[in-house]
């Protein structure tokens, strides 16, 4: 909008060139072009990028405009350029952010509109249930046991299995059970290729008889989900015909089951009997974007250990020490997960808390004190607001000790319970040196906030062994606390010197940390949404 017009006899005729730059990287490289529209300072490009979106990192944008008969940048047609990382496109509202462009020195050049949306890669669920009638015998002792194969069907005329049903003993008419299955399993996306239903008779050695075949598409299987509308299925079934629709009291799609070698055996075989399909529904599978599209904000605090095992603050050898050329473990962890998860917090507020200090005037020990000292308003202002008051407090408080989590996991938890609707969700960032004093405590405390809006992250620094911290990362076994498990994995666990670079790139080290310790926040995220039947507000239009 507003572009600089830098033609003598008309307006500019403008093309934005996309750069991008790589993880923990400062070199740009061309991502691509838009088309030139000519004779506007207003356009409105058509040309879509496409990236891989990944939360866990920071992929940082540039947005050249220039002028479209010169592709050299710096000429006389460069128009501008806007910085942006591509998680706050998609953190803004309804996908859409409009950014200043700068870089042509006493003027104003006008500003870029960007629009973010996600790529839908047929993310229905769809969940049936079918029974058969009258099939064939196959057993000498006793009736069928009757099982499904569901096979996809390939570009190259080949078939894919991508479901079975379970077994159904000693009957011809079976009822099974109703399953699930993603749309692209049974169709690769394509609502007409040809789905192809075997149904065999179960036996034990596993040389399974087969009964006969049928074949039928995603789409007519869905027209099942009006109750008035049903199709017949002849004896072209087998080859992937498909019958008129009609309305009646029919029963439901009733595809008949053949037998391709009786069919040219016997002269009078009609079919090995029939199935029914009874129920047929599509959901969608939500994703962590749709989410954010429709509202969501992540909300993050972070909670900093000032116990004195770290070491006194001024000398080299403590952890709390930042030199004038680099930060120190605790500020690079804290830079590295907080300026991404800002992108996704609108009003860029962070409460942020220190624990195992002993506080001024009186020495009282506290394991969860503001660190900008406003205990009514913990908050600071955006990422370098808490680096700002963390410093402050380590000229301020006396470390001390124990290192206890509970009470900080506590705090954060009771603001998470205050709205559980989906419209907030917390993070929690823990960074500590050494093992935890309250682990009892603790667990029970990660129990509790597995049931809400929350997931907490724990960044050990230093040489210390962190075995302990491991039991709280349910990746393998679920944490538990007197007799309760933790409904869903809450937390994740990294010792930071796992991710240092060895040439001494923090930039690299922060970005490798934070690609590992939220790439699990997505997940969390939507599998308390699941749990509580949550789905994506629908975003303005």
């Amino acid at each position: 909008r507003n572009l600089l017009d830098m033609d003598t006899f008309s307006k500019s005729d403008p093309v934005v060139v996309l750069f991008v730059q790589g993880s923990g990287s400062s070199e740009w490289k061309e991502f691509g072009r838009t088309e030139v529209i000519d004779n506007t300072l207003n356009p409105d490009f058509v040309r879509k990028f496409v990236l891989d979106y990944y939360f866990e990192e920071k992929q940082n944008l540039r947005f050249d405009p220039l002028g479209s008969h010169d592709a050299v940048l710096g000429a006389q047609d460069f128009l501008g350029q806007a910085f942006v990382a591509l998680g706050e496109v998609i953190g803004s509202q309804r996908g859409r952010l409009e950014r200043a462009l700068t870089g042509v020195p006493g003027k104003r050049c006008g500003t870029i509109l960007l629009l973010a949306e996600e790529l839908s890669n047929c993310r229905d669920i769809v969940t049936m249930q079918l029974c058969a009638n009258k099939l064939d015998k196959k057993d000498f002792f006793g009736k069928s046991d009757p099982f499904l194969v569901f096979y996809r069907s390939n570009e190259d005329g080949t078939f894919t299995i991508c479901h079975k049903t379970e077994v159904v003993k000693n009957t011809l008419n079976p009822v099974w059970q109703p399953f699930t299955i993603p749309v692209r399993a049974l169709c690769n996306g394509d609502y007409d290729r040809t789905v192809k239903i075997d149904v065999y008779d179960w036996d034990r050695d596993g040389s399974h008889d087969f009964i006969g075949e049928f074949a039928t598409s995603y789409r007519e299987l869905s027209r099942a989900q009006s109750q008035f509308t049903v199709y017949e299925v002849g004896q072209g079934a087998r080859a992937g015909g498909r019958g008129a629709p009609h309305t009646g009291a029919d029963p439901p799609l009733r595809p008949q089951v053949l037998n391709p070698r009786k069919k040219c055996k016997k002269k009078k075989y009609v079919n090995s009997g029939t199935v029914t399909l009874l129920s047929f529904s599509v959901e969608s599978e939500f994703t962590f974007v749709d989410y954010i599209r429709g509202g969501t904000q992540l909300n993050f605090t972070v909670a900093i250990d000032f116990t004195a095992s770290n070491g006194m603050p001024s000398q080299p050898t403590s952890l709390h020490y930042a030199s004038p050329y680099q930060l120190s473990a605790y500020a690079l962890a804290l830079k590295a997960v907080g300026e991404i998860i800002q992108d996704y917090d609108s009003d860029k507020l962070f409460p942020a808390y220190g624990f195992g200090a002993k506080l001024p005037p009186d020495g009282k020990i506290s394991h969860q004190f503001p660190l900008n000292n406003n205990a009514d308003n913990p908050s600071c202002a955006g990422i370098e607001g808490v680096l700002e008051s963390y410093l402050q407090s380590l000229r301020t408080v006396q470390l001390y000790g124990p290192t206890n989590f509970a009470p900080v996991i506590n705090q954060v938890a009771g603001a998470a319970a205050q709205v559980t609707d989906g419209s907030q969700y917390h993070v929690l960032l823990i960074i500590t040196d050494g093992v935890i004093s309250d682990m009892l405590q603790t667990k029970e405390a990660i129990v509790t906030a597995s049931a809400l809006p929350m997931s907490i992250i724990i960044v050990g620094v230093g040489p210390a062994e962190f075995e302990a911290m491991e039991e709280l990362d349910g990746d393998e076994v679920r944490v538990s606390s007197r007799g309760r498990y933790a409904e869903r994995d809450i937390v994740q666990f990294v010792p930071f010197r796992d991710y240092v670079d060895d040439s001494g790139n923090q930039v690299l080290s922060m970005a490798r940390l934070a690609k590992d310790v939220l790439a699990e926040i997505p997940e969390q995220l939507l599998s308390y949404m699941k749990t509580r039947d949550i789905k994506p507000r629908r975003a303005d239009p």
